[in-house]
């Protein structure tokens, strides 16, 4: 396990910084070095706006999924898409303000349940074939030195 900050959350109350044995989570870019936390917990634990989680070093392998595994999640995957098409006609046909933000709002929650959907179903995790082969893809589109590295580190690690 080691630490990650989710750096919208971080109230910059920097109790992490007082308890890290390390030093990992003193970083210039508010990032916790992941080749210094030893993953002992102590920041996750210390810090008050909980923006400091712990997360697996390395991801299980993904599990295969069955015809009937697959059939499923697509068909519920395209209930939430139907619902979203029709939560977007709803809104655009609608002459009240109130009920124009109450279908936009259906439809936004529908696209990230299906969205979720997705993800737990493991479609969307980091060792997918899916992920693997965008992460092919975008390797040679002229990135940034930073995201080239970390898309090339990503590559070599699945």
């Amino acid at each position: 396990m080691i630490a990650f900050r989710t750096i919208r959350l971080c109230g910059k109350d920097c109790m992490c910084l007082y308890v890290c044995p390390t030093g990992a989570a003193n970083t210039e870019n508010s990032i916790i070095d992941p080749e210094t936390c030893i993953g002992c917990g102590a920041c996750a634990e210390a810090c008050p706006s909980a923006a400091i989680s712990m997360v697996p070093s390395k991801y299980p392998p993904q599990q295969p999924k069955g015809d009937a595994v697959i059939a499923a999640q697509q068909a519920y995957a395209q209930s939430k898409i139907e619902q979203e098409q029709i939560a977007a006609f709803l809104s655009s046909s609608s002459s009240s303000a109130s009920a124009k933000l109450f279908f936009e709002a259906i439809r936004r929650s529908n696209r990230l349940m299906a969205e979720d959907l997705f993800r737990e179903s493991g479609f969307m995790i980091p060792q997918g074939l899916e992920t693997q082969a965008l992460l092919k893809e975008i390797s040679g589109d002229g990135l940034p030195e930073p995201q080239q590295d970390a898309v090339n580190f990503l590559l070599n690690e699945l």
